[in-house]
């Protein structure tokens, strides 16, 4: 008894499903894209209200431009950074923010119209519909975490940017639903993968500490961590800080989302650990003949991140320099992910001769 491999791999008839998805996985990416520009740009604030369904609409006429400034210029942001700012200055935050807001809306349209197509027509996998259904769940609350973030910046009067919290969380939900969508379409293609179970830990393990070091650099980014210590390899004078520098805040387990010191500092050594672990994970891949082109490519972006990251540290965080340095990380991200999935993939071939030799 002789079996096709389509027979063994994915349930037939995926194709298009997995075309939707990796559709899907863009458009998460240029909205995170997108994201970083605003954030670096300092135009998160520019819009002041929530309107998921007027809000598509940018102002249209001079009299909507005008009310909509009026309000940006209530918020401490504007009367303390931006106080004086023209209208012309105003429209091009403006665009930043409506943008990233109208990507993020429009990838929800892309995922939700053919999701219930395709389950109209029965051709999405039972064991998949379930884990679907959680990441539109998750896309969903991404909106609502995306607005109680913006609103942390829109009251008070020391205030002019969100909470470093709020932004390490939303940035770190749009990758962990990017990170499902891409692993899910990955694993509709029929493929057979063998590698030694260290390989395959490695290689998940490397993708979930670049997810870990994208919710840091949130962190840093929200607090202007970059902005100082821009000094390399060493920082705040030494390799590793005083420890009455890294834990002077009380209680204790806040300096690790708001000791700017702290911060930086976990940054960089997740960068080195990371590096390392990419590092060996490659030259074990290319020793046991496994992989091996997966595993380089990820140390090589790897390492492009961490020079790319040095650079624009000790730089101060231009936006030349920074905006790459965050599409980067989703490019190393990818990676990761297609790397590690592909691995994740246990050989079909032992259940293949076990089904041949019962025939």
């Amino acid at each position: 008894m002789k079996l096709t491999p389509s027979s063994t791999a994915v349930p037939p008839n995926t194709g298009a499903v997995r075309v939707w998805l990796y559709c899907v996985a863009a458009m998460i990416f240029l909205t995170l894209a997108v994201g970083g520009a605003t954030r670096l740009t300092e135009s998160g604030l520019s819009i002041t209200e929530w309107k998921p369904v007027t809000g598509v609409l940018p102002p249209l006429s001079q009299g909507d431009w005008q009310a909509e400034f009026a309000k940006y210029q209530q918020i401490p942001q504007y009367q303390e950074l931006n106080k004086g700012m023209s209208l012309d200055a105003f429209k091009v935050i403006y665009f930043w923010e409506w943008s990233h807001r109208l990507l993020a809306r429009t990838t929800g349209f892309v995922f939700l119209v053919p999701f219930l197509f395709f389950l109209w027509r029965g051709m999405i996998p039972p064991g998949l519909k379930a884990r679907l259904w959680t990441i539109f769940a998750g896309g969903a609350a991404l909106g609502a975490v995306g607005w109680w973030m913006v609103s942390s910046g829109l009251k008070g009067t020391q205030l002019t940017s969100v909470s470093q919290y709020r932004l390490a969380f939303h940035l770190t939900l749009a990758c962990a639903i990017y990170f499902a969508v891409l692993w899910t379409a990955q694993g509709l293609k029929a493929r057979i993968e063998t590698a030694p179970s260290r390989l395959r830990v490695a290689a998940l393990l490397i993708a979930c500490l670049v997810l870990l070091q994208i919710y840091l650099g949130a962190l840093v980014a929200g607090l202007d961590a970059g902005l100082i210590y821009n000094t390399w390899p060493l920082i705040d004078g030494s390799f590793i800080p005083e420890a009455a520098r890294l834990w002077h805040i009380d209680p204790a387990w806040r300096n690790l989302f708001e000791n700017t010191l702290t911060v930086q500092f976990d940054h960089r050594m997740l960068a080195y650990t990371i590096w390392l672990v990419a590092g060996w994970h490659a030259f074990d891949a290319w020793k046991s003949g496994r992989a091996a082109g997966g595993a380089l490519i990820v140390f090589g972006l790897v390492t492009l991140q961490a020079a790319l990251g040095i650079v624009t540290l000790l730089h101060q965080v231009p936006l030349h320099l920074a905006l790459p340095h965050q599409m980067l990380a989703i490019v190393v991200l990818t990676t990761a992910i297609v790397h590690a999935q592909r691995l994740s993939r246990r050989a079909a071939v032992p259940v293949l001769k076990a089904v041949e030799q019962g025939a």
